[in-house]
């Protein structure tokens, strides 16, 4: 079973290999970087979890249902 600190740790190890990567870039806007990486496989995954239910979805991720329609809508969810 996942848990949290897995999670954490795959986290971690993308942004270690991210870092590495750079080759001396500086980085910048990571935290909208790393958030648009994470929401749409969450909002994907929560909602095939919940056969398509937009309500079910948006209790399961403690969202407003109106907050996740936008959320599918930005990311182009079907």
């Amino acid at each position: 079973m996942i848990n949290e600190n897995d999670i954490a740790t795959c986290v971690r190890k993308s942004l270690t290999e991210y870092f590495r990567d750079l080759d001396g870039e500086i980085p910048h806007a990571m935290y909208d970087m790393v958030m648009q990486c994470v929401e749409k496989p969450l909002l994907d995954m929560v909602l095939a979890h919940s056969g398509g239910n937009q309500t079910r979805a948006a209790e399961i991720l403690g969202l407003n249902r109106n907050t996740l329609r936008k959320k599918i809508q930005l990311h182009g969810i079907k």
